[in-house]
C-alpha cells in the first residue's frame, strides 16, 4: 500500500463506481480524494522515486519534489470539490470519468519519464471528452470530437518527441528539456496545446461551454493546470514564453467582452489567467515560478468556484446566455453571493485569492526588467475585472429582469461553492499559508502599501470606466450572436474548402478523362472507316484458331532460337 501510486487509488475506485450505486457510490466519490490526498502526505515525500521495468523501458510511475506534490494536493482537493458539486448527478459515466481524469492528472504530475506523461496525456483526453459527450446534443457531439482531436494530437506530439529525445540522448527521463533540440520543440508543442496557445486554444472555447453543468468544473481544474506544471518542469526560463504567455493574457479579453454564452466567457478567461501562468513560467526566476504555483492554486479554486456559479444557474435555467438572463439574484441570493467572492478572486482584489499570487508575476515582470511588458500585464488585469469580474455576475444575476424565477440549487451544489469561497477568502487573507508549500525559498508579502495602493487604483479605474460605457451605451451589449474565433477555421472553413477542392479535382478528372478519351475514340473510328477494316486481322477470332495459331508462332520461335545459337 505505501508504494501504491496515488493514480492507483483514483483507478480502484472508478472499477468500484462500476457496480455500486447510492449512498455507497456516494461515499466511494468522496472518500477518493480524501484517502488520495492523506497516501500522499503519509508515503509520499519529497524526493521519492518509484521506477518499474515494462518491456525493457523503465518507466518512472512516482517521482516527487515540492513542485509535483504541490499540485498533487491540488488536484485532490479539486476533484473533492468537484465531485461534491456534482453528487445530485446519477451518471455512472460521469462519475468513472470524473475519477479516470482526476487519477490521470495525478498519474501526471508524479510522471518521471515522457513515456509514463504520455499514457496519462491519453488518459486524460479520452475521460475528460466524456463531460462534453455527456450532455447530448448535436453540438455537444460535434465539439467533443473537436476537443479529442485536438488533446490525441497533443499525445502525439509528446510521444514524437519523447522518441526523438531518446534516439538522440538515450535518455525518457522528464527534467528540463529545453528548445535546443527538435524534440524540444514538439514536446513544447505538445504542452502547447495544452496549455491553450494562441491558435492552438479553440479546444477550450468550443468544448467547455459544451459540457454539462456540473462536467465543466472538472475540465478547468486539471488539463490546463497539468499543462503548467508540465511547462514549469520542462521549459522554465525559455524567454519565449514570456512573449506568448503576454499574448495568451490579452487577446482573450477582446473576445469575452462581446461573447454571450457566459460559460464561454469564462473559458477565454481561462486562457487569460493561464496566460499569466506561462509569463512567469518564461521568466524562470523563483520568485515568478513561485508566482506561477500559486496563481495556479488560486486559479483553480476561484475559476472552479465561477464554473459551479455558472453550472448552477444552467442547472436551473437551462441555459446560459447573458441577453436572456438577469434578476436571479432574486431567488438565487446564495450563489449570487458566492459568485460574486468568485469575480472579486478572479479580479485579484486585495483580501481575495486572485491578489497574492498575480501579483508575484507582476512583480517579476518588473524585477527582471520587462517593465514594458508590465504595462500589457496590466492591461490584461483590467481586463479581467471587465469580462470577469463585473460582466459574469452583473448579466447573470443583475442587469436587466429577465423574468426568471428560479430556486437555489440543491445543497451539496451550495456546499461545494461555499467551500471554494471560503478558500478563495482564507488564501487571500492568510497567503503565508499558501507561500509556505512553494518550491522554492523567497522572501515574499503581497500586502504592501504600493501592491495594495496600485492594484486599488487599477480597480477602481476600470470600474469607473465599465459604469461610464455602459451608460452611454458603448459596451458591447449581450448580442445573440456567434463570434468568429480561429476555431472558425477547422469547423467551417477548412471543411468548405475540402469540399470544394473534392468537387474541383472531381470536375478536372471528369476532364482529363474526357480529353484523353476523345482522341482515342477518333482513332477508333478512323480506323472502322478505312479499308484495312475490311480484313480478316481486324474481325473477331475464334479462341480455338486463335490457340492455334500462337503455337505455330511459338514452335516457329523454338526452332529459330535453337538453329541460331
Amino acid at each position: 500500500m505505501n508504494e501504491l501510486p496515488p493514480f492507483a487509488l483514483y483507478f480502484i475506485a472508478a472499477l468500484l463506481v462500476l457496480v455500486t450505486r447510492g449512498t455507497l457510490r456516494n461515499i466511494i466519490l468522496l472518500a477518493t480524494p480524501v484517502i488520495a490526498a492523506i497516501h500522499i502526505w503519509l508515503n509520499i515525500e519529497s524526493g521519492t522515486v518509484s521506477t518499474t521495468s515494462i518491456l525493457s523501458l523503465d518507466l518512472t510511475f512516482t517521482r516527487s519534489d515540492k513542485l509535483s506534490l504541490v499540485f498533487a494536493y491540488l488536484f485532490c482537493l479539486a476533484s473533492l470539490i468537484a465531485t461534491i458539486f456534482a453528487l445530485q448527478v446519477k451518471d455512472t459515466k460521469q462519475d468513472v470519468a470524473g475519477l479516470v481524469y482526476a487519477g490521470s492528472a495525478l498519474g501526471a504530475v508524479f510522471a518521471g519519464d515522457l513515456i509514463t506523461l504520455f499514457v496519462f496525456f491519453e488518459l486524460m483526453a479520452v475521460s475528460s471528452v466524456v463531460f462534453i459527450w455527456a450532455r447530448g446534443t448535436e453540438r455537444a457531439i460535434d465539439a467533443g470530437m473537436r476537443y479529442l482531436v485536438f488533446q490525441v494530437l497533443s499525445g502525439v506530439l509528446l510521444l514524437a518527441g519523447a522518441l526523438v529525445q531518446y534516439q538522440a540522448t538515450g535518455s525518457l527521463a522528464f527534467d528540463h528539456i529545453g528548445l535546443d533540440s527538435t524534440a524540444g520543440w514538439l514536446i513544447l508543442a505538445s504542452f502547447g496545446i495544452k496549455s491553450a496557445f494562441p491558435f492552438l486554444h479553440g479546444w477550450i472555447t468550443d468544448g467547455y461551454p459544451e459540457a454539462t453543468a456540473t462536467g465543466t468544473v472538472f475540465l478547468s481544474s486539471f488539463t490546463t493546470k497539468v499543462a503548467v506544471y508540465a511547462l514549469a518542469r520542462g521549459f522554465a526560463g525559455e524567454e519565449i514564453l514570456v512573449y506568448v504567455g503576454i499574448t495568451m493574457a490579452c487577446f482573450p479579453i477582446f473576445y469575452a467582452v462581446i461573447e454571450n454564452d457566459l460559460r464561454k466567457v469564462l473559458a477565454y478567461s481561462l486562457i487569460n489567467q493561464v496566460g499569466f501562468m506561462v509569463t512567469g513560467i518564461g521568466i524562470g526566476t523563483a520568485l515568478a515560478l513561485n508566482g506561477v504555483v500559486a496563481h495556479a492554486v488560486s486559479h483553480v479554486i476561484y475559476k472552479g468556484l465561477l464554473f459551479m456559479t455558472m453550472g448552477a444557474v444552467l442547472y436551473r435555467v437551462g441555459h446560459i446566455n447573458g441577453s436572456n438572463l438577469g434578476g436571479l439574484y432574486k431567488t438565487m441570493p446564495k450563489t449570487t453571493a458566492f459568485c460574486i467572492v468568485g469575480a472579486l478572486s478572479i479580479s485579484a482584489f486585495p483580501l481575495f485569492s486572485g491578489f497574492i499570487s498575480k501579483s508575484m508575476v507582476m512583480s517579476a515582470l518588473v524585477k527582471e526588467d520587462y517593465s514594458y511588458l508590465w504595462l500589457f500585464m496590466l492591461f490584461a488585469s483590467a481586463g479581467v475585472f471587465h469580462h470577469a469580474g463585473i460582466k459574469i455576475p452583473y448579466f447573470a444575476f443583475f442587469a436587466h429582469d429577465s423574468g426568471l424565477r428560479p430556486k437555489e440549487v440543491p445543497a451539496n451544489m451550495l456546499f461545494a461553492m461555499g467551500l471554494g469561497t471560503a478558500l478563495c477568502i482564507f488564501i487571500g487573507t492568510q497567503p503565508q499559508y499558501l507561500y509556505a508549500l512553494l518550491p522554492w525559498e523567497v522572501d515574499y508579502w503581497p500586502y504592501d502599501t504600493t501592491h495594495v495602493l496600485a492594484q486599488l487604483q487599477l480597480l477602481f479605474f476600470s470600474a469607473l470606466a465599465f459604469v461610464w460605457l455602459n451608460k452611454q451605451g458603448l459596451y458591447p451589449p449581450e448580442l445573440r450572436s456567434t463570434n468568429l474565433d480561429v476555431e472558425w477555421i477547422y469547423r467551417k472553413f477548412l471543411p468548405a474548402g475540402l469540399h470544394r477542392g473534392l468537387i474541383f479535382f472531381r470536375g478536372a478528372r471528369e476532364a482529363t478523362m474526357t480529353a484523353a478519351i476523345a482522341p482515342m475514340h477518333s482513332i477508333r473510328r478512323s480506323f472502322l472507316q478505312s479499308s484495312i477494316a475490311k480484313y480478316h486481322l481486324s474481325e473477331s477470332w475464334p479462341t480455338g484458331s486463335m490457340v492455334f495459331w500462337v503455337s505455330i508462332i511459338l514452335i516457329a520461335y523454338l526452332l529459330l532460337d535453337f538453329f541460331v545459337y
